[in-house]
């Protein structure tokens, strides 16, 4: 007589459904969290549209009264033009300046070993560190020493200050990402340093220089604390 047993497998959670519980509950709290970045960008970006149009604002969630004659008072007190094209001068030379001097920096820091490599990478992105009154303010009067206050080579030097280190940072990864072999092939091949950096370097890291640019180019646009100490300063 043969006896037969049966054997009951017990119902376990498998691991991949735990993984895939455990993703869902990663991208759930990704996405809520890009949510919730997005929703407070909206809500500030909103709060000073719908406050230019206010007659006034304070404790009610909408103004009590709107209006538009902030703008033709804003047309009328300043000239705007002028002050659209400082702006966009300062900008534009404090990019191309920073660039200038960001990509030696950068290439020098991804391609060669020295001591106190990285405290030396940390003393250039330290203005990146510390809010900009902390320098601005002994900075403004620096150019004003110079006899650069109020002056637009004064603004583009003190702008030069958090901008240049933030173009280092964003640099140095592209050019760590360019193969070294591509630069040594080129040398045995008898090419100089200038047309081995034009042919070779130089359109590998044009994305790299087209994104520091753009990004130097808001930062400068939204630097205002530096400009408003340098540009109100006068030369006295």
């Amino acid at each position: 007589m043969v006896t037969t047993t049966k054997t009951y497998s017990k119902p376990a959670v498998s691991r991949w459904s735990l993984s895939s519980i455990g993703n869902v509950i990663g991208t759930v709290l990704f996405y809520g969290a890009i949510g919730f970045f997005i929703l407070n960008i909206i809500a500030m970006v909103s709060t000073v549209v719908i406050d230019s149009f206010a007659q006034s604002w304070f404790k009610t969630l909408l103004p009590p009264a709107f209006t538009t004659h902030w703008y033709p008072d804003l047309a009328a007190d300043h000239n705007m033009t002028q002050l659209l094209v400082n702006t966009f001068f300062v900008a534009i030379v404090t990019t191309v300046i920073a660039l200038l001097i960001a990509f030696p920096a950068a290439y020098l820091l991804a391609r060669k070993q020295f001591r106190f490599k990285g405290l030396f990478y940390g003393l250039v992105l330290l203005p990146m560190l510390i809010p900009p009154l902390v320098y601005g303010i002994p900075l403004a009067a620096m150019v004003i020493r110079l006899g650069l206050g109020g002056s637009l080579a004064g603004i583009v030097i003190a702008n030069l200050v958090p901008v240049t280190p933030f173009v280092i940072f964003i640099l140095t990864p592209f050019i760590e990402q360019v193969d070294p072999s591509l630069e040594s092939a080129s040398r045995m091949l008898g090419v100089g340093r200038f047309q081995t950096f034009r042919r070779v370097v130089l359109p590998l890291i044009i994305p790299g220089l087209l994104a520091a640019g753009v990004l130097a180019l808001v930062r400068t646009f939204a630097a205002f604390e530096l400009t408003y100490l340098v540009a109100t300063t006068g030369s006295s």
